[in-house]
């Protein structure tokens, strides 16, 4: 009997049209953020034709697919098409195998002269000499351990370039498909005329503004558009080590930022009131807080405006750290206005740069304002590259004073030691252990580099991972299978990459201290 029951086609259609209007009408209400009776009314008059429309366009989609999902059927070829097919293939397999031929002939006639070294008694002891006078000896399958190494540092080198790019298909293949509806076109233009009217006017802002503008900035955007000094005293403020190239100490930052975000889920999940008070003060240590001369209470509650303001209202750690700073200071002074002192403090070229990414996301950017961020970011080129040359032309006049310095010395040294003829050339030892000590140097700057690219992109995949896990919980969907499927394969190579990183790594310390 279930086998044999059938609905009526106009049924089916009104339930799937009701389905339809019900869905359509759920995610108006989502995004909207809006009572249900009033979207009921707006859509009692157009709502069975939007559905209807809603319902046209998924069959035309599903027809489409099917068509594409059709298996091609490959025509019958033709005679000649067969014979070609096979003379191209034979071409190519004597082309190939005249290669090998005269590959393997050549790597016999290497190998005759060995005879003479296993023929001859204790001839093999001269056989390094032979191979250092006459390296061609040696034949065409043979694999120096030096040469071992460096294909798999290539081989590493092609895995961080694949990696990298599996990262990019992860990023791109959906899974936040909809950010971009959440930022709508009216909180665009609030953001673009916020700083406008702070900066000329003056107005204080409310503090809903000021939250909704904070949350649009990202630490990557802010730590990518702070200069040197400030970086350094964001370092010097948060207690870290502050030497070390611009890249190196905004890598240094967001690893911390990485740390506090997850630190501070921690914290939540086990409760600010069941924290020791020496955890307490560390936590508020690493935060920016103020511990001296706050009691524990004060503690904790500067702690839960921390938390509140960085895991509930989405702002970037990196602006509650600069908002501390001016507020480290003075006890009495709110977040509110710790936020507001940042925001005036902030470099215009990072405020255009924000302004830009928000705009771009909703596609109401302009040339003009392409322009100007771009111009910015070569005026800051242009002001690096002439404190770049004002440091080199210090250097190479230190140096000159040395070299000069030098000299002056040496001839009074020179003049003293004429009347004895030592030879002061390096001898062939000496240049063999330097040109040693250059390529143990070489591979071991290889090793960091690639340690480097590894660690970026490691802190990028779990940056993503964090974004998913939290989209999965503001949407309570599930991500793509696909998408899933390149995560684990990614996670995989990842960690093959870093197996045989530590590998190089060990065989180099290995021939240094032989060495």
């Amino acid at each position: 009997m279930l086998r044999t029951l059938r609905f009526d086609q106009t049924v089916t259609r009104t339930c799937r049209l009701a389905l339809n209007h019900h869905v359509a009408t759920r995610r108006t209400l989502i995004s909207s953020q809006r009572p249900l009776f009033v979207l009921r009314a707006e859509q009692s008059k157009g709502g069975y034709k939007q559905a209807k429309d809603l319902l046209k366009t998924i069959e035309e989609k599903q027809s489409i697919d099917k068509k594409k999902l059709e298996p091609i059927r490959p025509g019958t070829k033709t005679l000649w098409e067969k014979v070609k097919e096979e003379a191209v293939h034979y071409w190519h397999g004597t082309k190939l195998l005249g290669l090998e031929l005269r590959r393997t002939t050549s790597d016999i006639v290497r190998v005759v002269p060995f005879a003479v070294f296993l023929i001859v008694p204790f001839m093999e002891l001269l056989l390094p000499v032979a191979l250092k006078l006459f390296p061609n000896m040696l034949p065409s399958t043979f694999e120096n351990k030096k040469l071992e190494e460096e294909k798999r540092r290539k081989l590493v080198k092609v895995r961080l370039e694949m990696a990298r790019f599996l990262q990019e298909t992860i990023a791109e293949s959906g899974a936040i498909s909809d950010k971009s509806d959440t930022i709508s076109t009216e909180s665009a233009q609030e953001f673009a005329n916020f700083f406008r009217k702070v900066r000329m006017t003056g107005d204080q802002p409310s503090t809903k503004d000021l939250l909704s503008i904070a949350s649009k900035f990202e630490d990557e955007l802010t730590l990518d558009n702070l200069s040197r000094p400030q970086l350094v005293s964001m370092c010097r403020y948060m207690n870290m080590n502050a030497f070390g190239t611009d890249n190196f100490l905004r890598f240094q930052l967001r690893n911390h930022m990485r740390h506090i975000k997850m630190d501070d889920k921690v914290i939540v999940s086990e409760g600010i009131d069941n924290l020791t008070i020496i955890e307490l003060s560390h936590a508020c240590v690493a935060r920016g807080i103020r511990t001296l001369g706050n009691s524990p209470s004060r503690l904790r509650e500067e702690l839960k405006q921390w938390l509140d303001l960085h895991l509930e209202h989405q702002l970037p750690s990196t602006l509650l750290i600069l908002s501390r700073a001016f507020s480290y200071t003075d006890n009495n002074m709110t977040p509110e206005d710790a936020l507001r002192a940042t925001f005036n403090s902030l470099p215009d070229n990072l405020v255009n740069e924000a302004e830009l990414q928000v705009l771009e996301t909703i596609g109401a950017s302009t040339y003009k304002q392409k322009l100007d961020v771009l111009e910015q970011q070569q005026e800051l080129i242009e002001d690096e590259s002439e404190q770049e040359e004002k440091e080199e032309k210090a250097r190479q006049a230190e140096e000159e004073e040395k070299s000069f310095t030098k000299k002056i010395s040496a001839r009074d040294i020179s003049l003293k030691e004429n009347e004895k003829d030592e030879d002061v050339s390096l001898s062939n030892e000496q240049r063999g252990d330097l040109q040693k000590a250059l390529s143990n140097l070489r591979d071991k700057v290889d090793n960091l580099e690639q340690r480097s690219q590894l660690n970026e992109i490691k802190f990028h995949y779990e940056d993503y991972k964090d974004l998913i896990e939290e989209l999965k919980v503001a949407t309570h969907n599930e991500s793509n299978s696909n998408t899933l499927r390149l995560g684990h394969r990614l996670e995989k190579m990842l960690e093959d990459i870093e197996k045989e990183l530590e590998e190089l790594e060990n065989s180099s310390n290995t021939d240094n201290t032989t060495t």
